[in-house]
C-alpha cells in the first residue's frame, strides 16, 4: 500500500453509558478524510486500543471500514499483543475487512524481547498475516528501543511495509534511517510535536492524533514538506504548539476533552486507568486551538 501522507489515528468516542459512540466515530472519520487526510487508523494508542472488548473492537473496525469503503481511503488497524501467537490471531481476524490496507503492530510490550527477538516476532507474523504490517516503534510504551540496523532488518521482511517512528525525539537512529531509507519502506512520523523535522528529512508522512483538529493545515504541512517547499512547511510550526498542549497529559485525554468541548464527540470519557484531563490542560489546548482558527 502507499503509506505516503497524513493518517489520522482516531479516538474511540464513548457515550454517557460507556458504549462506543458509533455515530460520532463515523463523523470523525468522514471529517478528517473530507479535509484531505490520506487515511485513518483505528484502534491505535489514540483509540485506547487496550480498553475495548472484542465486540467493541469489531464495532470500531466495522464503522471505520464502512467510511473508508465509501471514501476510497486506506484503513490501518492496530493489532498486536505481548506475544507472537496472540498477535497472529489478532491479525488473522482482519481478513474479514477488505478495506484494511495494513496493520499497525507494536513491538511486543511488557515482554521486552531482544532486538533479534523483535525481528523473529515480525518474521513469524508476516508468514500468516492477511495484510502488510507497519511496525509501531514506541519505546516509551514497549520498553524496547530499535536501532536503525534492526529497523532495516525488519524492512527486509516481505510484508513489512513501514514504521511508525515514535521515539519521542529526532534521535540518531531516526536520522540514520532517514539518511538512507530502505526501498519500499515508509518511515512515518509518529510524534506530533516533531513531525516537521522528520518530514524535512524525508519521512513519507505522519500518523498524527493532533490532526483531528486543524486537519487541513496538517494536510498542507505534510504536503509542503513532501514537495520540498520549506517555506510553506515552516508555517506548520504553530501546529507543534497545539500538539504539545494536546499531549500535556496521557493521550487521548486532552484531545477527547477538546473534541467534546467543540461538539464533535458526545462525552470526553476515557476508560480507567486513564483519568479525565485536568481542566487547566484542556483550557490551554483550547486557547491554542483558538489562536490557530480564530
Amino acid at each position: 500500500m502507499d503509506l505516503r501522507g497524513l493518517f489520522v489515528p482516531l479516538v474511540t468516542p464513548f457515550t454517557s453509558d460507556d458504549d462506543v459512540a458509533t455515530a460520532a466515530l463515523e463523523r470523525l472519520a468522514l471529517d478528517v478524510l473530507q479535509c484531505g487526510a490520506d487515511g485513518i487508523v483505528a484502534l491505535g494508542t489514540t483509540g485506547e486500543a487496550a480498553s475495548p472488548d472484542d465486540a467493541e473492537r469489531r464495532t470500531v473496525v466495522e464503522v471505520c471500514a464502512a467510511v473508508c469503503r465509501g471514501a476510497g481511503a486506506p484503513l490501518i488497524v492496530g493489532a498486536g499483543t505481548t506475544d507472537t501467537r496472540g498477535s497472529a490471531a489478532a491479525l488473522g481476524k482482519l481478513v474479514e475487512w477488505p478495506e484494511v490496507a495494513a496493520a499497525l503492530v507494536p513491538v511486543p510490550p511488557f515482554t521486552r524481547p531482544t532486538e533479534a527477538g523483535v525481528v523473529a516476532h515480525f518474521a513469524e507474523l508476516v508468514r500468516t498475516s492477511p495484510v502488510p504490517l507497519v511496525v509501531y516503534n514506541v519505546p516509551c510504551r514497549t520498553g524496547r528501543p530499535l536501532s536503525a540496523a534492526t529497523l532495516r532488518e525488519l524492512a527486509s521482511l516481505p510484508g513489512v511495509t513501514g514504521v511508525k517512528q515514535a521515539v519521542g525525539s529526532v534521535d540518531a537512529d531516526t536520522v540514520a534511517l532517514l539518511a538512507d531509507p530502505p526501498p519500499g519502506f515508509a518511515v512515518l512520523a509518529g510524534d506530533d510535536v516533531v513531525v516537521a523535522p522528520l518530514l524535512a528529512m524525508g519521512a513519507a508522512g505522519g500518523v498524527l492524533a493532533s490532526a483531528h483538529l486543524c486537519t487541513t493545515r496538517f494536510v498542507d504541512m505534510v504536503a509542503a514538506w513532501r514537495a520540498g517547499d520549506a517555506v510553506a512547511g515552516r508555517k506548520g510550526a504553530a501546529l507543534a504548539d497545539l500538539s504539545a498542549a494536546l499531549f500535556a497529559e496521557p493521550n487521548p485525554t486532552v484531545l477527547k476533552a477538546v473534541l467534546h468541548d467543540t461538539g464533535r464527540i458526545p462525552t470526553p470519557a476515557v476508560r480507567l486507568p486513564l483519568l479525565p484531563a485536568h481542566p487547566d490542560a484542556v483550557a490551554a489546548a483550547l486557547a491554542r486551538l483558538a489562536r490557530l482558527t480564530g
